[in-house]
Order: structure tokens, then sequence, then C-alpha cells
């Protein structure tokens, strides 16, 4: 099964002080798919942002002190392990999510790998997780003063979900947590970048 979304998600504009200063943020998604495939679920989705790819990489990969709750409020904790023996970091992330009367906590514990300034690829560590097999990447690249993302996630839990509630539980976490919250990522990557210019 395949799920298609195409949407403008919003536009957002904060003014502060007499001078009202106005930052504007405004993410647009414009591609999501979602596959289900032999107990694997793929995500695939392409979003610009209007912020610098730097201020959105230094977003992504902040999972100290649960910061990773900024994002979405299905993450109820994230943090940086100790590393692999091979220097590797690990990162840990719980969370959690309800449809209709299932809920489920799901914890992922992860090798984190920056391939290059521009992907970010995660793999799950399987008998540290509830999941047999999680990889994600982010692609960022520049783009009209913004960065385009494109994101690419696959899970498969090591849990049995119950019949018609699972599948429709899964696809709605994967949303949360990775498609929806590009708007909140957009705006703290807006409030990293702002903050680097203060600091000048």
């Amino acid at each position: 099964m395949k799920v298609r979304v195409s949407a403008r998600i919003r536009t957002l504009a904060l003014s502060a002080g007499i001078g009202c200063s106005v930052v504007s943020v405004a993410a647009t998604l414009d591609r999501v798919e979602i596959t289900h495939d032999d107990g694997r679920y793929h995500v695939l989705a392409n979003s610009f942002l209007d912020a610098a790819p730097s201020a959105v990489h230094a977003v992504l990969l902040n999972f100290d002190d649960d910061a990773y709750a900024e994002i979405s409020e299905i993450y109820k904790e994230s943090a940086y392990l100790e590393p692999d023996g091979d220097g590797t970091p690990i990162v840990f992330t719980h969370v959690k999510g309800c449809l209709l009367l299932f809920c489920r906590s799901m914890r992922r514990v992860e090798r984190l790998e920056v391939v290059t300034p521009r992907l970010i690829r995660t793999l799950v560590v399987p008998d540290r997780s509830d999941f047999r097999y999680a990889m994600s990447e982010w692609v960022l690249e520049p783009e009209s003063g913004g960065t385009r993302v494109t994101y690419n996630m696959t899970v498969q839990p090591d849990f049995k979900l119950p019949p018609f509630i699972g599948p429709l539980f899964l696809r709605r976490f994967l949303l949360r947590g990775g498609v929806d919250a590009i708007d909140r990522i957009e705006e703290l990557a807006a409030e990293i970048a702002a903050s680097q210019q203060d600091a000048w």
C-alpha cells in the first residue's frame, strides 16, 4: 500500500519587541510516500525549509537533554550514549504514540553516521531496540537560501501489532516523528541561525 500526500505546511511569523523584529518561517512539504512491504514500513519525504543547511544539520544532531522533544511531542527521551567500539556515536530515542485505545512506547538505540555535511544516517542496534531493523537518512541540499530536505526511513518493528489498528498506528507514528515535524525543525533551525547572527 502507498500513501501520497502533498501539502503546504504553514507560514509562521514571530514578532517581538517594540521594533517588531520579524522571523518568517515557511516549511513546504512537497511529497510523502509511505509503503508497507513484508513487515517493513518505508517513508520517503521531500520538503523545503526556509533555513540554512548548517542550522538544520545542527537541529538534527542535537539529541542531548531530550532535545528531540522540541521537534515532536512523540519523543519522550533522546540522548547520546557511549560511542561504539569503533568510535561511532550512539544515540537513543524513546517515543510514545496512541491510536484510539492502542498505545505503544518504542525505544531505539542507533549508530549515528554523519556521512558528509549533507548526509546524516542512522542504523538501529537491534538487540538494544524495539525494532528488528531501522534505518533513516536525511539529505540536506542548499536551495534558494534555504534547504531542500529528502528524508528516507525504513523500520521493521520487533513486536506484534494488532490487526487493522497496528499498521495505521505505525503509519501515524512515522508521519508525526519525521514528516509532520518539519515545520518545527525549521523553527528551531531559524532560532539557531538568529542566535549565531546575534553572536556576531
